[in-house]
């Protein structure tokens, strides 16, 4: 069928800020249908409050509202816009939900907008729990027996029948938010009490337990004329009770005999007709008993999901673009595949190859976090390898991790042998202890306890991992003790070209088989060489991702490297630049990278050069097969990246996009010859290294906190005394403030010392005075090296010393005067000129007392890049304070060329807020530090600042009260800035209550204050009426250790509640100036189109 003609213009709600269970997956799926929908000639409309993504540009959709996904706001889109038609498929749960509300309040029927790619009744069916588990049964399939509740004492009934383990699941979440496994009533209890809270219907799913059982996603598509394909089977390495998203998950499916994969797929086309989706993709989940191959469904996502962009980049196959196509009439034989380019997207993809995905995790930055994985997704980020075994890509996958991990290194310190003098049975009982419970280093312990002599069959029955794959992971720890055995054969000719061959063949890094055979790294490098060019040249070669089996010949270059005869990587001979991607998803290196990488590519594009693209994310923009002109999918690592430049030979590598991924990179590539294009690495140097920082600062006369560097305990308590505290401590190097913190006096200090960092002369630890309530500033520059354009100045809400990625911010500033911006503006320009800055620059500030001092600057793309391009509201195609010209100015162009020499201020202000995790990780507190906690931003736009930061709270989903009871408790020299929040808060009519310090300073001050217990004063106290629904906004600030812990329970009680909490001054104040908004006048919404057209 041809495409639909009764439609014109379509809504695309795209799924909000980067949290884990929502990633970055959904900002290649919606960016995949704007594209596709727009080729169609459809008016697209979008409405996103995520800044970082590349589909939020002004140049993807007709009509880009970058504004809080709530039902008020996409109303009031859908009252201005009148689009046609409704796509609620594409961003995650969020889209879907908000799509369900919206009927529920009658507005698609109102303004006469038609939902396509799912049905209100389809999305019903597949997420209230107790419609799925009937549609079901309806069909003749089991599903684990379950029972819905939506008060405890409904799922205590419940639980009489099923018995513990039991399973709490809530509805109409992602990521199993709220999900988790109870083994007793205390335990059920909590998590019954979790779960009803993080369910927006109140509603949850009580399920016996299906644990250790074989857990598969096959991902569907289906079509108006009924068709169905099934793109791609994955298998989860880890069994049930481990959340698909934290598993390691392998595809195709490996261990399935035929007649259980036919079973499988046979259910899946059952319940994609029986649920009717019938246009687009669905991801559906099922376990198998394997002890007699007994099959259940566990659940269907009616959407696209992050298994969809797993099995897009495993496959070739663009799952969301052809989703989109579908949702607006055309059938799968009617869209070509455009790798092939002769096949219809009817044709199932076939694939020759195998994909490993492994999960990344952020519990170090956490303490106090849990790290035992459970049905509640925790990871934030995930890398996928392509290799011809599992053991090749299993090896790949490893390595690009970035967790400084090149193979199954030892736990225990038996890379080599196991020591004489060990006790097996204490050490196999370390193992066994670590295996029962899955955690994160999970495989790496099962190799100590291969090494030890353990048999799969008891490794099978600690983790109920298959024997398959317990076999394949065996198979390589074998393999490394035969290269342990040559150690001492090894010569001057190095290790025997057959073993060299075969090692690589399985996966083996160089660096691994460096570690084996007590080499360097570069000398593993020049056997390899040799081999090369020996009388039997072998050395890597790369085969391309073709849907087919290479059934067809495939037009798009996507890549992967193995080690095999022949090469199909056929590099042209035109002028052309590798762009380094930014490597899994991490806290303090996200999408904002992406962004950046992706617009290195077109840039590049419009000046006629070819782009190569280096990326091992599958959720990323990136690694899509049509955003550079070729795509290698592979580790980020000095190997890897220069196989690549010998065998492309670029007229140069961009390091600046990707983050600190590709600048550790650096030094090593540009040892080896390669040449970095833009700022020098010796640059990068001067800026990263202290010593040769502070002369920097020194000759242009510009000021810096009092530091020091210390490389022993002692030291530090010397260096410390001089400066006094408070200070602030971190090692050197660091992205994402890793292990940074504030200390208040020596013995905090001398904590920080022995549990957090071991300094040494080769890590020193650095020493920083922190400057007490000083107002933070981040500013982006770019520079060609002559001219030098401060794009953006940014004032941080909360002061010095919360992590800037944390820090919610204005563009422009909203209480710095004319001089102090001027003044930055001029260090800005200096420090880019002295450090000869080709492309783009960030430099972070502290102003205290009138005085500017320098806290950091990095000479490259930022995570605020895409903030402040989309803040200065000038097009991004054309001469954006973003990424394009500082593309083309690292190719040669210069900023007069581009004709763009000074940024336009806008007339609007823009607010940045972080998004943070801590609803996944139960008793951590949410206090802000130096260390960076958030996994995503969202951005507030309006004319009026105090708007601007209500929407910006919204997006993150702190809806701001107006009216009811405020709770303030303050560290004593913050007293002052909370009368001025309590008076204001008064003449709006709030209430006021205090703890007896703040309340009796309030008091005396002429202020009617209610006092309240402390928690360790006696009941009832805060906690209770916060629980009670009695407050409607928390104030808290703290500064002693001791203080922190006593007061944890208030803000973590706000944070379950939905209460909007602030815990530093400057945030609540920025609260006030929200609320006195939101009294005075109506919601106000404009595209970021509107924006730009007024400059």
């Amino acid at each position: 069928m041809p495409r639909r003609t009764d439609i014109r213009s379509i809504l695309l709600i795209g799924s909000g800020p980067i949290v884990i269970g929502q990633a970055c997956e959904f900002d290649y799926s919606g960016t995949q249908a704007c594209k596709a929908l727009k080729e169609e000639g459809y008016r697209v409309i979008l409405i996103n409050s995520n800044p970082a993504t590349i589909m939020t540009d002004p140049d993807f959709a007709d009509r880009t509202y970058i504004e809080p996904i709530t039902l008020d706001v996409v109303e009031k889109v859908i009252e201005c816009e009148r689009p046609d038609a409704l796509l609620p498929t594409m961003g995650g749960q969020t889209a879907l939900n908000t799509a369900i509300g919206l009927a529920k309040r009658g507005v698609l029927e109102k303004y006469g907008v038609r939902l396509i790619g799912a049905s209100i009744a389809a999305i019903h069916k597949a997420e209230d729990r107790d419609a799925f588990r009937q549609a079901m049964w309806k069909i003749g399939l089991r599903v684990p027996d379950s029972g819905v509740a939506t008060s405890l004492a409904e799922a205590e009934r419940e639980l009489e029948r099923i018995r513990f383990p039991a399973i709490v699941r809530p509805s109409f979440t992602m990521g199993g938010t709220g999900g988790n496994i109870a083994y007793n009533i205390e335990e059920f209890r909590t998590q019954v009490e979790w779960g009803l809270s993080m369910s927006p219907v109140r509603q949850v799913l009580i399920e016996q337990s299906v644990i250790g059982w074989k857990e598969f996603e096959l991902e569907v598509m289906r079509d108006l004329k009924d068709n169905v394909v099934i793109i791609c089977p994955i298998e989860n390495l880890d069994p049930m009770g481990v959340h698909t998203g934290d598993s390691i998950t392998v595809a195709p499916a490996l261990t399935l005999t035929d007649k259980e994969y036919q079973m499988l797929r046979d259910a899946a086309v059952r319940i994609i007709r029986e649920i009717g989706v019938d246009t687009g993709g669905a991801n559906i989940q099922f376990g198998m008993n394997p002890a007699n191959g007994e099959m259940v469904v566990i659940e269907m996502n009616p959407r696209v999901s992050r298994s969809s962009a797993l099995a897009s980049k495993a496959t070739g196959f663009p799952i969301a673009k052809i989703a989109a196509k579908l949702a607006v009439g055309y059938t799968l034989d009617e869209i070509t595949n455009d790798i092939t380019g002769v096949t219809k997207a009817s044709f199932e993809p076939t694939i020759d190859y195998v994909v490993v995905k492994i999960p990344r995790f952020a519990f170090q930055k956490f303490p106090g976090a849990d790290p035992t994985l459970t049905t509640q997704m925790k990871s934030v980020g995930e890398v996928m390898a392509i290799g011809r075994t599992f053991k090749e890509s299993l090896q790949k996958a490893i390595r690009s991790m970035e967790v400084d991990q090149f193979g199954f290194s030892s736990k225990m310190g038996l890379d080599l042998a196991v020591p004489p003098g060990l006790d097996r049975e204490e050490a196999m009982e370390q193992v066994r202890k670590a295996v029962r419970t899955p955690l994160p280093d999970r495989l790496w312990r099962l190799a100590d306890g291969m090494r030890l002599g353990m048999p799969n069959q008891e490794l099978f029955a600690l983790t109920k991992i298959d024997p398959w794959f317990l076999q394949q992971i065996r198979e390589l720890i074998e393999f490394e003790a035969r290269l342990v055995a040559e150690r001492a054969t090894l010569g001057t000719t190095g290790l025997r070209p057959d073993l060299l061959i075969e090692a690589k063949e399985l996966g083996f890094s160089d660096p691994r088989l460096a570690q084996l055979l007590g080499v360097e790294q570069q000398t593993v490098r020049g056997w390899r060489l040799a081999l090369s060019q020996g009388a039997q040249p072998r050395s890597v070669t790369y085969k391309r991702v073709d849907t087919c089996a290479a059934e067809f010949e495939a037009h798009t270059p996507y890549l992967y490297s193995t080690y095999e005869r022949e090469c199909e990587a056929r590099p042209t001979d035109k002028k052309k630049v590798v762009i380094l991607g930014g490597g899994p998803n991490r806290i303090g290196q996200g999408i904002e990278f992406d962004y950046c990488c992706v617009h290195a590519a077109m840039a590049l594009r419009e000046e006629q050069i070819e782009t190569i693209m280096v990326n091992c994310n599958p959720e990323t923009v990136s690694t899509d097969y049509d955003t550079s002109d070729r795509l290698y999918f592979e580790p980020l690592t000095e190997e890897d990246v220069l196989n690549i430049v010998e065998r492309e030979q670029p007229m140069g590598v961009v390091l600046q996009f990707g983050g600190q991924t590709p600048l550790k990179l650096a030094l090593s590539l540009s040892r080896a010859g390669v040449r970095i294009l833009g700022t020098s690495p010796d640059a990068i140097d001067r800026a990263e290294d202290r010593a040769r920082f502070r002369e920097l600062l020194d000759k242009l006369g510009l000021r810096q906190a009092e530091s020091g560097m210390a490389h022993s305990v002692e030291e530090a308590l010397t260096i410390a005394a001089e400066i006094t505290y408070p200070v602030m401590v971190r090692p050197s190097y660091v992205l994402g403030g890793r292990s940074m913190q504030i200390v208040y006096d020596e013995p905090g200090l001398l904590h920080y010392m022995n549990t957090a960092v071991k300094a040494s002369e080769k890590h020193p630890v650095l020493i920083d005075k922190y400057l007490r309530d000083a107002i933070e500033i981040d500013a982006d520059a770019i520079s060609d090296g002559t001219t030098v354009v401060v794009a953006g100045i940014m004032e941080h809400i909360e002061e010095a010393g919360v992590h800037s990625g944390d820090s919610a911010c204005s563009l422009p500033p909203y209480t710095l005067d004319a001089t102090i911006i001027e003044e930055i503006r001029r260090q800005m320009t200096a420090l880019a000129l002295e450090l000869g800055v080709i492309g783009l620059m960030n430099a972070q500030f502290a102003v205290k007392d009138q005085t500017i001092y320098v806290l950091e600057v990095n000479p490259r793309g930022s995570r605020t890049v895409p903030f402040v391009s989309k803040a200065i509201g000038v097009p991004l195609h054309h001469l954006s304070a973003g990424m394009e010209p500082s593309m083309k100015v690292m190719v040669g162009k210069s900023l007069q060329q581009l004709n763009f020499t000074t940024a336009p201020t806008p007339t609007h202000l823009s607010v940045k807020e972080a998004v943070f995790p801590f609803t996944k990780f139960a008793g951590v507190d949410v206090l802000l530090g130096p260390e960076m906690k958030s996994t995503g931003e969202v951005m507030g736009i309006d004319s009026d600042f105090g708007w601007a930061f209500v929407k910006s709270q919204a997006g993150a989903g702190a809806i701001l009260p107006t009216s009811g009871t405020a709770f303030i408790s303050v560290k004593s020299e913050d007293r002052a800035g909370a009368f001025d929040v309590a008076r204001r808060l008064v003449a709006l009519g709030f209430r006021i209550t205090a703890t007896s310090g703040t309340a009796l300073y309030l008091s005396e001050q002429g202020m009617c204050v209610d006092v309240v217990n402390k928690v360790q004063e006696g009941r009832p106290h805060i906690v209770d009426h916060i629980k009670n629904g009695e407050v409607a906004l928390v104030v808290n600030t703290v500064r002693t250790a001791s203080a922190q812990t006593d007061s944890l329970s208030i803000r973590r009680e706000a944070l379950h509640k939905g209460v909007p909490y602030y815990t530093t001054m400057r945030g609540a104040l920025a609260a006030v100036m929200g609320i006195e908004a939101l009294l005075k006048k109506g919601l106000a919404i404009r595209a970021l189109q509107e924006y730009h057209r007024v400059h």
